[in-house]
C-alpha cells in the first residue's frame, strides 16, 4: 500500500517548530527536500528538548569531570558516581513543566516515570526520588487545581513504583501563575560491572522493543515543551502522555534481570521523541545505524501513521540491542513478567536509520546530522540586561520601616506558603517503602539514605531559591548550589556532585538569555569551589505564560539536584533541639540585610531587592569547618538559615520535639534583619554544656565567627524577654496553613 504524506514546505517546517534556516540546512544534509516523516523526525531531534541548540554552548562551561564520575556529563542517560565499595550512584533531574502545566496529574506522574527509567536503564536500581514545585499564587483556585493534580500524580505514581520520596521543595509567586515548574529527580544504586550504556554496537544484532504499546499519546512532545505556554495550550492535551507505573514496575526489574543476561549491548529508555529518539542517539552514539520496521511495533491503536509510530512518547517502553544470537534469553525474560518484547529491526553499518512500513521505505536520514554533536543547530543567543534590574539596584533599606510588633510579623511571616509546612504534600507520598530513609522522625536539611549493606549513607537535596536568581542571576545560582552543599554539609555528609534542572524563560529574549548565561557562570564557579561536577540534567526554556499577547518569563529556576555521601552513616546529624540546657549558636556573620527576603515581600509587598548579603568563600571555609564539628561530636544540632531567616530556623528546630528557647537579639543590626533576613553562610548549632569550653577552643583556633544567642528552654519562645507563646501553637500553624488553603477550596 502506498503511503500518502502532506507535501513538504518551509511552511510545514515552521508549523512543525523549525526555522527557514533549519529547513534549508536539513535541504542540505539530505540533498533533496525530506518527505513528512523525515521532516517530523529532524523537527522533534533538532527542538530544544532534544538538541540544547541554544544552550550547549553555555553548558560545555560547567565543570564536567571529577575523580569520582564513572562517566562523562551526559554521555549516558544519568550521572553515575563512584560512592565505595564497588557501588556506583545514578541520579538525575528532569522537567515535565508543560505537561504538567496541561494537565497535571499525568503530567507529573510521567515526569516521575521518565526519571526513574533513566536511572534503571543503567543498569541501577531506583532506591530514592525527590522533586522541585514551583506554582503561581495559592489563593487562586486554578494553583490550587495544579497543586492537588501534580501531588496526586508524583504521589500515587511513585507509590505504586515502589520508590520513596525523600525530599524536594514547593514554592509559590505569581510568576508560575499558568506555567508551573515540575522536576522530579531519581536516585539509584549499581553496583561495579553492572552498569549498561545507551549504546547500538555490533552490525547485525537485532533491535527490540519492550514494555508498553505505542500509543497516539505524546506525539510532538518535545515540540511542546519546546515553545511557549500560551491560553490555547489545552488545545495540545494530545502531547500529555499517559503514565502506567504497574507495568514500569515490571519493566524495572525485568529490565535488571536482562542485563543479568549479558545479553544487553545497549539499551535506552523512550522518553521524548520516542522511538525516534532511541534508536538515533544509540545509534550516533556507536557510529552505526539501524533498519527499523514500524509494522512490527505494538500497537493500541490501528492504522497509526509511520510519523506517529516514530514520534510517540507513549510511557514504559524500552529499546535494546541484544546480541546476535543470544536474544531468546532476553525474550525469556520477558516472557516471564509478563512483558511484551518485539525484535523490529537490526543495527548495520551505514551510519543511518532506515525505518520501512510493511517493506515500504518511508524515511533515511543520517544518525550523526540529528544528534547533538552532529548535525543538529548550535546557537549562542543575543543578551540583554533585564531592564528590571534597575528596580533592584534602586532599593533602600533606610526606606523600611521596622515593624511595631516583631510578635504579629513573625506569624505574618510563617504563615507564607513559602514557609508553612508542606505536610499536606509529603504526607501523600510514601517515605518509608524500602526501609532506606534515615530522616523520617529526625529530620536533617537533607534527606538521608542508608545503602544497604555498607556502612554508608547517601545526602540528597534539591535547591533554588528562583527569587534571588531573578534579583542578581550570578549571584543567585551561585547560592542555588551553596545552600545545597550547605544542606548535605549540616546533615553529616560531604558534597560530591550535582545535577542540574534549568527552568527559564524564552532563550530567543536577550533578557531571558541573559539571565540564563549569567546563572551558568554562578553554578559553574560554586561547583568548581566545591568541587561537585555538573554530572547532567535537563535543559527546560519557554517556561514563560502568553497572557492577553503579554509574555510573562518565569523566575529563572536553575534547580540543584545535588548528592552526598556519609562514609559512615553513624555521622548523620539532625536539625531539631535536643534537651533543655542546650546552648544555641550562630554560626557565621550576621547581617543587616533583608534583601530578597521573604520578611521583605510579605510584610513590605517589595518584590524587586538585591540578592542577600553572600560571599563564596566565606561559604565554602564555613562548610569545612561544618564538617569538622560534626565528625569531632561537638554540636549537638545542626540547621542552616535559609528562607524566612533565623527566627523561622529556630523554630523550625524547637518543633520536632517541642523544645521552646530564649534567645537575644544583638542590638548592633536592626531586628527585623536579625530575626527575618536571609544573609548566607549562616548556620545555627546547639552544643552541650559540658561540651562549650571544647566547641569554644574550635571556633577560635578555626577563626570562625560565632555569637552564643541563648539556650534551649521550656516550651515556649523568648526573643528579648517578650514571650513568642508556645512552640505547640506555632507549629500547629506551621502545619495547617497550607492544608487550609487545599483542603477548603
Amino acid at each position: 500500500m502506498q503511503i500518502t504524506e502532506p507535501n513538504v514546505t518551509a511552511e510545514t517546517a515552521k508549523n512543525l517548530g523549525l526555522t527557514a534556516e533549519e529547513f534549508e540546512k536539513i535541504k542540505g544534509i539530505m540533498g533533496r527536500t525530506p518527505n513528512f516523516t523525515e521532516l517530523s523526525i529532524y523537527s522533534v531531534m533538532w527542538s530544544e528538548h532534544c538538541s540544547y541548540k541554544n544552550s550547549i554552548t553555555l553548558l560545555k562551561t560547567l565543570p564536567r569531570e571529577g575523580e569520582r564520575l564513572l562517566v562523562e556529563a551526559g554521555e549516558e542517560n544519568a550521572g553515575l558516581v563512584d560512592i565505595g565499595d564497588n557501588l556506583g550512584c545514578a541520579f538525575k533531574i528532569e522537567s515535565h513543566n508543560h505537561p504538567s502545566a496541561i494537565e497535571p496529574y499525568q503530567g507529573a506522574a510521567t515526569g516521575v516515570g521518565g526519571i526513574h527509567r533513566d536511572i534503571f536503564t543503567m543498569g541501577a536500581r531506583p532506591i530514592a526520588s525527590l522533586n522541585s514545585l514551583r506554582f503561581g499564587n495559592i489563593d487562586r483556585k486554578h494553583t490550587q487545581h495544579l497543586v492537588k493534580g501534580v501531588v496526586s500524580g508524583i504521589g500515587d505514581y511513585g507509590n505504586c513504583f515502589g520508590v520513596p520520596v525523600v525530599g524536594g521543595e514547593v514554592y509559590f509567586n505569581d510568576c508560575y501563575n499558568q506555567n508551573i515548574l515540575v522536576n522530579a529527580m531519581s536516585v539509584g544504586i549499581v553496583k561495579a560491572g553492572e552498569t549498561c550504556s545507551a549504546i547500538a554496537d555490533g552490525p547485525g544484532n537485532p533491535v527490540l522493543i519492550v514494555g508498553s504499546r505505542t500509543g497516539k499519546d505524546g506525539i510532538h512532545g518535545a515540540t511542546f515543551a519546546s515553545a511557549d505556554l500560551t491560553e490555547d495550550s489545552a488545545e495540545d492535551l494530545p502531547a500529555v502522555q499517559v503514565g502506567d507505573p504497574f507495568q514500569e514496575k515490571l519493566l524495572l526489574e525485568a529490565s535488571l534481570e536482562a542485563i543479568q543476561t549479558g545479553a544487553v549491548v545497549g539499551m535506552q529508555d523512550m522518553g521524548a521523541a520516542g522511538i525516534t529518539c532511541s534508536t538515533s542517539e544509540m545509534s550516533a552514539k556507536s557510529g552505526t545505524g539501524m533498519i527499523i520496521h514500524l509494522d512490527k511495533v505494538p500497537t493500541r491503536q490501528a492504522n497509526m501513521k509511520p510519523f506517529e509510530i516514530l514520534l510517540s512518547e507513549s510511557q514504559e517502553r524500552m529499546l535494546i540491542v541484544a546480541k546476535k544470537g543470544e536474544e531468546h534469553l532476553l525474550f525469556d525474560v520477558f516472557e516471564k513478567w509478563d512483558l511484551q518484547c518485539e525484535e523490529i529491526g537490526v543495527v548495520t553499518d551505514t551510519g543511518r536509520l532506515e525505518y520501512f512500513e510493511n517493506g515500504e521505505k518511508i524515511a533515511d536520514v543520517d544518525a550523526h546530522s540529528l544528534v547533538l554533536g552532529g548535525g543538529a543547530p548550535i546557537y549562542k543567543r543575543d543578551s540583554a540586561v533585564p531592564k528590571y534590574l534597575e528596580k533592584v539596584n534602586a532599593f533602600d533599606i533606610e526606606k523600611v520601616e521596622q515593624p511595631t510588633d516583631f510578635i504579629a510579623t513573625a506569624k505574618k511571616v510563617f504563615e507564607s506558603p513559602n514557609i508553612a509546612s508542606k505536610r499536606w504534600v509529603y504526607e501523600q507520598y510514601d517515605s518509608m517503602v524500602r526501609t532506606n530513609s534515615m530522616s523520617t522522625n529526625q529530620p536533617s536539611d537533607a534527606a538521608l539514605v542508608r545503602v544497604k549493606g555498607t556502612e554508608k549513607a547517601l545526602a540528597v537535596t534539591t535547591d533554588c531559591n528562583s527569587a534571588y536568581v531573578y534579583a542578581d542571576p550570578y549571584k543567585g545560582a551561585m547560592i542555588a548550589v551553596s545552600e545545597a552543599a550547605r544542606n548535605i554539609t549540616c546533615s553529616g555528609g560531604v558534597p560530591v556532585a550535582i545535577t542540574n534542572c534549568l527552568n527559564f524563560g524564552n532563550p530567543y529574549n536577550p533578557e531571558v538569555y541573559y539571565q540564563f548565561e549569567n546563572a551558568i557562570k554562578g553554578m559553574g564557579d560554586a561547583c568548581r569551589k566545591f568541587n561537585t561536577p555538573v554530572t547532567g540534567g535537563n535543559v527546560s526554556f519557554y517556561n514563560q505564560s502568553v497572557i492577553d499577547k503579554v509574555v510573562e518569563p518565569v523566575y529563572p529556576t536553575p534547580t540543584i539536584g545535588m548528592l552526598g555521601i556519609l562514609d559512615d552513616h553513624k555521622n548523620q546529624m539532625t536539625l531539631g533541639f535536643k534537651a533543655e540546657g542546650d546552648l544555641i549558636f550562630l554560626l557565621g556573620e550576621a547581617q543587616n540585610d533583608i534583601s530578597s527576603s521573604e520578611y521583605l515581600r510579605v510584610v513590605h509587598d517589595v518584590h524587586h531587592s538585591p540578592t542577600p548579603h553572600f560571599d563564596l568563600d566565606e561559604e565554602f571555609e564555613l562548610q569545612q569547618k561544618i564538617q569538622k564539628l560534626i565528625v569531632e561530636k561537638l554540636v549537638a544540632s545542626v540547621h542552616d538559615i535559609s528562607d524566612g531567616g533565623l527566627f523561622v530556623n529556630l523554630v523550625e528546630s524547637a518543633m520536632v520535639a517541642n523544645h521552646g528557647f530564649e534567645i537575644n537579639t544583638d542590638l548592633n543590626f536592626r531586628k527585623d534583619a536579625y530575626l527575618f533576613g536571609e544573609g548566607q553562610s549562616r548556620v545555627v548549632v546547639t552544643v552541650k554544656p559540658w561540651n562549650e569550653m571544647t566547641f569554644l577552643h574550635f571556633m577560635e583556633k578555626h577563626n570562625i565567627a560565632h555569637t552564643q544567642l541563648g539556650k534551649v528552654f521550656g516550651s515556649k519562645i523568648n526573643i528579648d524577654d517578650e514571650d513568642y507563646g508556645n512552640v505547640a501553637d506555632w507549629k500547629h500553624t506551621f502545619d495547617t496553613t497550607l492544608e487550609n488553603k487545599l483542603e477548603n477550596s
